[in-house]
């Protein structure tokens, strides 16, 4: 009988392309567990976390008013049709809209008492939300996963509109004052 040559193993083939394509699979893939648990929360309550979104953007200006872009630009995810959202919201009963007079082409939306109540009804199981998905990192490294992904966030968007989001300044405020 010849004997057989026995050739090394081959390497494993890469798992990913770069170190680049790497940390944006684990963020998408931990955006993806991340929401699983959203959705399961406010499926109960019969709205969506966008739609919920929606409804604390517009309990922070109440008694006031926001146009539609305004809300756009203050949602954490871009809608990709925010009339439809709004829609939804207003069947529910949960916001009103009332078309600007000097500019037909504004229109302006407002939460109802009813909005309020929703947003009132998930305060706890939101914040419980919050804790369950990241409350086993501790503080310090909260702060360094938010100061990573604003960094990585930065070049791809739009000044005028992070600058309209609550979190950019809410995180340099708050940083500043747990220094």
């Amino acid at each position: 009988m010849a004997a057989t040559k026995t050739r090394p193993p081959r390497p494993a083939p890469a798992a990913f392309d770069s170190l680049e394509q790497e940390a944006y699979l684990q963020l998408w893939r931990t955006y993806d567990r991340l929401r699983e648990l959203d959705e399961r929360v406010f499926q109960r309550h019969g709205i969506t976390a966008q739609q919920y979104n929606a409804l604390r953007i517009l309990k922070s200006v109440r008694p006031g008013a926001l146009s539609t872009s305004a809300v756009g630009a203050r949602l954490v995810s871009r809608a990709a049709d925010m009339t439809r959202l709004l829609d939804k919201l207003e069947e529910q009963g949960l916001v009103a809209r009332k078309r600007c007079e000097e500019n037909r082409r504004v229109v302006y939306v407002s939460i109802t008492a009813a909005g309020v109540a929703v947003v009132g009804r998930l305060a706890a199981d939101v914040k419980r939300l919050g804790k369950h998905q990241l409350g086993h990192l501790d503080r310090r490294t909260l702060r360094t996963l938010i100061d990573i992904l604003s960094k990585a966030r930065e070049p791809h968007e739009d000044p005028a509109i992070a600058a309209a989001w609550p979190g950019s300044s809410h995180r340099k405020q708050s940083t500043k004052s747990e220094e």
